[in-house]
């Protein structure tokens, strides 16, 4: 279970980092062609979730890691995990099915992160 954890924390992370780079320092308009909410949100809100998930990325990782505060990647997990579950309403709102069934794996996937590392 754990080695499963780790693999599955790594791509995450990995995964989190390069979407959170991409939205955190991105202009606005070279961002819309890739992400199609991004002329939705305000600049502000795009930068603070490409500045939180860049810290969920971190916190997956680095906690367990070194074993320093580890509570911290369960609840790293949960936070990316909400903002998941978050993204499932705007998309709904907005009918962009392929991108719920993304969210939805993604949300079930860090939901498993948290409750391996909670437990």
């Amino acid at each position: 279970m754990n080695i499963a954890l780790w693999i599955i924390q790594g791509i995450f992370a990995a995964m989190f980092t390069m979407a959170g780079l991409m939205k955190a320092t991105q202009p606005i308009d070279k961002l819309a062609k890739s992400v199609t909410w991004a002329d939705r949100l305000s600049f502000t809100t795009v930068r603070f979730i490409g500045v939180m998930e860049l810290l969920g990325a971190l916190g997956l990782i680095l906690p367990w890691l070194l074993n320093i505060v580890p509570i911290l990647t369960p609840v790293s997990a949960s936070g990316l995990a909400l903002v998941q579950f978050l993204a499932i309403f705007h998309h709904a709102k907005h009918k962009e099915n392929k991108a719920i069934m993304m969210n939805i794996i993604l949300l079930t996937l860090a939901a498993f992160i948290a409750y391996g590392r909670f437990n």
